[in-house]
């Protein structure tokens, strides 16, 4: 089942005796276990029918024993395992001729999904990890269970995920806000879940969400910013590039400089990428890079700026001072130093004597 078909369920006090959530990607195992949390029990019968387990310090046997008994003055009781994936006995150990404890301990759970109890809703919260669909815990899951694997979203799905976020609340985010959030969210669907909320709080539906609405309540500058960053490399605006790196070097807690390296890195990789398709219309491009059509515009504009050559000796730049960030070669210049000489370079990438550029 997907992640809207269990919300839609729930709604409708429909409830699977057992659910097994699992995944690299936690965002969706804690929203569904807190909806299942607010949705099986009232609050007065939480008290004495929600139980939480951790794989720590529990066994499997200790959890379905739980599992077995009845509610007290409720039609469910619900059980949560957090932290499942340690749990020493829900997966087994290699198999040894011989049945083995953790066989043992696999067929608890086999039997239990053979004849669950059915006023009990077992919840396992499976994170960071995958089950091995080869295995028989992980077949019978598969057909007697609600089994969903939430995946990591690679960073070229942000952008949509963010879009129909928004979407299901009744606003829509315009291109360069969409990039902006992007940039500085990253792919951690908690924190950008997180920063939209507080980006909400203030914003009526139906509305657009601006730059400006991303400066006044999530804090990100309008103007000073890695994505402006971008736009001025790529024109190569030398003043605009240091007016930006001169705000992040005094402002180094908001704009790390680990943070502004991959972006940079994310960037230049695009360019590359774009001298090296056959096709570039529009379409072509976007879908190659992973970028909206709105801004395929300002990465052909920059391929004309950047040749192969300069490119490739960008990357050489980039892995420099990202070691010299961890110490390489570096005695004592700080974040703010490197981000000052680091932009320098890569501004005056084709001049021959860097030595002459002063801050």
């Amino acid at each position: 089942m997907t992640y809207k078909e269990i919300i839609s369920d729930l709604d409708k006090k429909l409830f699977h005796p057992v659910y097994f959530f699992c995944g690299e990607e936690p965002y969706y195992i804690d929203m569904l276990t807190h909806a299942i949390e607010k949705s099986v029990l009232d609050e007065t019968e939480r008290e004495f029918n929600q139980f939480v387990f951790y794989g720590r310090e529990n066994n499997l046997a200790t959890i379905l024993d739980a599992a077995y008994r009845f509610p007290m003055m409720a039609n469910y009781q619900v059980i949560i395992v957090k932290e499942a994936q340690d749990l020493k006995d829900l997966i087994p150990r290699a198999k040894e001729k011989n049945k083995s404890k953790a066989d043992e301990k696999e067929s608890l759970l086999v039997s239990y999904l053979n004849n669950p109890q059915k006023t009990t809703v077992l919840v396992f919260c499976y994170k960071y990890k995958t089950l091995d669909m080869r295995t028989s815990l992980a077949k019978k899951m598969a057909k007697s269970a609600i089994l969903v694997e939430s995946k990591r979203l690679y960073d070229n799905q942000i952008p949509a995920w963010i879009e129909n976020y928004l979407k299901d609340k009744g606003l829509i985010i315009g291109h360069k806000a969409l990039a902006l959030l992007t940039e500085y969210l990253g792919n951690d669907l908690s924190k950008i879940s997180n920063e939209l909320n507080k980006l909400m709080i203030n914003i009526t539906p139906p509305a657009e969400i601006t730059v400006n609405d991303i400066e006044q309540n999530i804090g990100i500058s309008k103007d000073y910013n890695v994505f402006e960053l971008h736009n001025a490399l790529g024109s190569k605006d030398a003043g605009k590039a240091m007016r930006i790196i001169n705000y992040f070097a005094s402002n180094t807690k908001d704009n790390p400089f680990v943070v502004s390296m991959g972006a940079l890195y994310s960037y230049f990789s695009k360019l590359l990428i774009y001298h090296t398709l056959k096709d570039k219309t529009p379409n072509g491009v976007a879908a190659s890079l992973g970028v909206s059509p709105f801004f395929v515009k300002d990465y052909i504009s920059a391929g004309k700026v950047y040749s192969m050559e300069s490119l490739q000796r960008v990357m050489h730049i980039l892995k420099e001072y990202d070691l010299k960030s961890k110490g390489v070669g570096n005695i004592s210049m700080d974040e703010g130093e490197l981000y000052k000489e680091l932009i320098l370079k890569l501004v005056y990438l084709d001049k021959v004597v860097l030595e002459e550029a002063t801050f």
